[in-house]
């Protein structure tokens, strides 16, 4: 009896992993080294840690910590230079209170993009050219895999990693900001509206994007080496636009936040169509790399 529950548990699960999605199986396939290569890893949880933990945590105690009068009065100075919108929104308005609620709601933004969008690169200018020099691309070329199904797989294997980032450090941010200014300023405030569409609207496109011109340069080139050094010149302007966009967001309004992230959405959509032709199995083998 127990045999036959046995026998029927393993056909249930070999029929459950005939029937999942090729994609997906590639995707998790990708994400399982991730986990396993902690030389890979490591260093980009401690970049995370730093930008969304440590770095802000250290600034904001520095600031809220000041008991100088005459430093205490500079610091007032940096809410006075906002907008004057702005200014109206700064809760504490006056001294370290004031200094510390505007640096942990508009000053710090630009984390939320840049870190993630980091990763994602990472990740992404691997995903394919790893498969050659693991001589693991052979094996994925002849899968019954489609090659849109290959791209979606690795993409899925790319975007997981950041998106995973981006939530997980804007909850310890949260924390941080809500811990270290909330007791100033009256109780928990943090996330404000804005940082909420920040997060969720605009920021999910721009990994999208950049990702797109990785995957494309990932798929076309020889080496990792070369991977690696042409999705940074290839990103670096999406991170540039993206702090300023991020800035923007925070500084502008819903309306501009909205349209943005529409427009990110567009473009994103666009290059991911783009991309996907980019990904064959010829180059898959290592026959049509450029």
């Amino acid at each position: 009896m127990s045999s036959d529950r046995g026998s029927d548990h393993n056909a249930y699960r070999a029929s459950r992993r005939r029937a999942q999605h090729p994609s997906w199986v590639i995707a998790r396939t990708d994400l399982k080294q991730l986990v396993q290569a902690r030389d890979f890893w490591m260093p980009l949880s401690v970049v995370a840690l730093l930008f969304f933990v440590v770095i802000p945590a250290f600034l904001l105690f520095v600031v809220g910590s000041v008991k100088n009068n005459e430093l205490a009065t500079k610091l007032s100075d940096v809410v006075g230079s906002l907008p004057k919108d702005l200014q109206a929104k700064v809760h504490g308005s006056k001294g370290t209170a004031g200094a510390s609620y505007a640096l942990a709601v508009y000053l710090f933004a630009p984390l939320a993009i840049i870190v993630p969008l980091t990763v994602s690169s990472a990740v992404g200018a691997h995903t394919i050219i790893g498969e050659r020099e693991r001589g693991s691309g052979e094996f994925l070329a002849h899968s019954p895999a489609t090659e849109r199904q290959i791209y979606l797989g690795k993409l899925m294997a790319s975007l997981i990693p950041g998106y995973f980032t981006a939530a997980m450090g804007f909850l310890c941010y949260s924390l941080v900001v809500n811990l270290i200014v909330g007791p100033k300023v009256g109780g928990w405030f943090f996330p404000t509206t804005n940082w909420w569409v920040l997060v969720c609207w605009v920021l999910p496109p721009f990994i999208a994007l950049a990702l797109a011109v990785i995957l494309a340069i990932s798929a076309r080139v020889s080496s990792a080496a070369a991977a690696q050094q042409a999705s940074a010149l290839a990103t670096l302007p999406l991170i540039i636009i993206a702090y300023g966009v991020s800035s923007n967001t925070l500084f502008r309004g819903l309306g501009l936040a909205f349209l943005i992230g529409g427009l990110a959405w567009l473009g994103a959509l666009f290059a991911l169509w783009r991309a996907s032709k980019a990904v064959s199995r010829e180059r898959l083998l290592g026959m049509g790399a450029s």
